[in-house]
């Protein structure tokens, strides 16, 4: 066994190294920041920064870890009463992304509602 850990070939990509970073409320779940750094650990700016949430769901086989890949809105230095319509369309979407994010665990208990239930009349 100790051989065959011995010819693996384990290297680390350069090209793809990040600096984590880790933000949590202490409750419900952590948000990671990885930011993309040179080889010389500096910063590159070549590559996006990426968003990773990770909280956990109770479930009646016991908690179910959750990984999921978050999309920054975009910010703008200027204030909100001077935004374009764009923008002020980009964080409406936003915001609706994330209310659709924080909604998509359902409960499917009896006697809960169903999805399909909540639609209405179409």
């Amino acid at each position: 066994m100790a051989d065959e850990l011995g010819d693996a070939d384990i290297a680390m990509d350069r090209t793809g190294l990040y600096r984590e970073e880790t933000f949590t409320d202490r409750r419900v779940g952590t948000l990671q920041r990885l930011t993309p750094v040179t080889p010389s650990g500096d910063t590159d700016t070549t590559r996006p920064v990426l968003y990773v949430g990770q909280t956990q769901v109770l479930t009646p086989a016991g908690a179910l870890p959750l990984s999921f890949e978050v999309r920054p809105c975009r910010s703008t230095t200027r204030s909100r009463s001077s935004a374009t319509w764009p923008e002020k369309r980009s964080r409406v979407r936003c915001a609706a992304s994330r209310r659709c994010a924080a909604s998509s665990v359902l409960d499917y208990r009896p006697g809960s509602a169903h999805p399909a239930d909540l639609r209405g009349a179409g």
